[in-house]
């Protein structure tokens, strides 16, 4: 089974918690992300990055300066959104962090395919950003199917935890005896289902932890979780999609 989760934004160089085991499985095309990087001008990196000055220079120092190889952060611990604090994973148990070394997959823009022990170094790229790479237009043709290729293993099943914009780069490849499961966690607004963004962040990174701490190895066992108010609602739900509902 696979997890899908986003990456996200913003991130931190963190050598001392736990040392990072694996290089990423695509370093080549990262390199040459990196490389098509350092050759923009700043006011084309920024535009890139849609961000203000001051976080353009920080990225834009990054990128100049920047090697995959040294003083790298384990994948996991290195991302710093929402998601990320509430899955909590500086806390995880030895068999927590087995769990997700082995079932975790982060979509990146600029990694493709990491797993959660992977040592990456902070970079700023969102999935959707408009490059032009070896003549390849955007993200999404130049990683193709290859993260596709990545995640799916023997029992087909991916349970989908990121955001659209990162599930798109898996959906498009989607094979018939893909067992593609997507959780959605919201309210009920007049009979419709509303998701809120911060919101269903905190529950994906609450429904990681609960998967690793109980060592869930079927979609059928997500059922049950009940956390930050939400509970898993039969009716609203299908074979492709389970729907969490918060109380209010």
């Amino acid at each position: 089974m696979r997890i899908l989760i986003s990456p996200a934004k913003k991130m931190k160089v963190d050598e001392d918690s736990l040392d990072f085991i694996s290089l990423p499985v695509f370093l080549k095309e990262s390199n040459e992300i990196k490389e098509w990087l350092q050759s923009l001008h700043f006011a084309e990196a920024k535009k890139i990055w849609g961000c203000n000055d001051s976080i353009a220079g920080l990225n834009f120092d990054r990128v100049q300066n920047m090697n995959l190889t040294e003083r790298l952060t384990p994948a996991i611990l290195s991302y710093e959104g929402i998601q990320y604090q509430y899955m909590a994973p500086t806390v995880f148990e030895e068999k927590m962090l087995s769990y997700v070394q082995q079932n975790l997959r982060i979509l990146s823009g600029f990694y493709g395919v990491l797993k959660p022990m992977d040592g990456v170094t902070p970079y700023r790229l969102e999935m959707q950003a408009k490059t032009n790479i070896d003549g390849k237009v955007g993200l999404y043709e130049f990683w193709g199917s290859k993260l596709y290729d990545e995640v799916v293993e023997e029992s087909h099943i991916m349970i989908n935890l990121a955001s659209k914009e990162y599930s798109k780069c898996i959906e498009k490849y989607l094979q018939p005896h893909d067992q593609y499961i997507t959780c959605i966690f919201g309210e009920l607004s007049d009979g419709k289902v509303i998701q809120k963004g911060t919101y269903a962040k905190m529950a994906r990174g609450e429904m990681v932890r609960f998967m690793a701490e109980e060592n869930v190895t079927e979609p059928e066992e997500m059922k049950s979780f009940n956390r930050l108010g939400y509970s898993y609602v039969k009716e609203l739900s299908k074979e492709t999609e389970y729907v969490f509902i918060k109380e209010k």
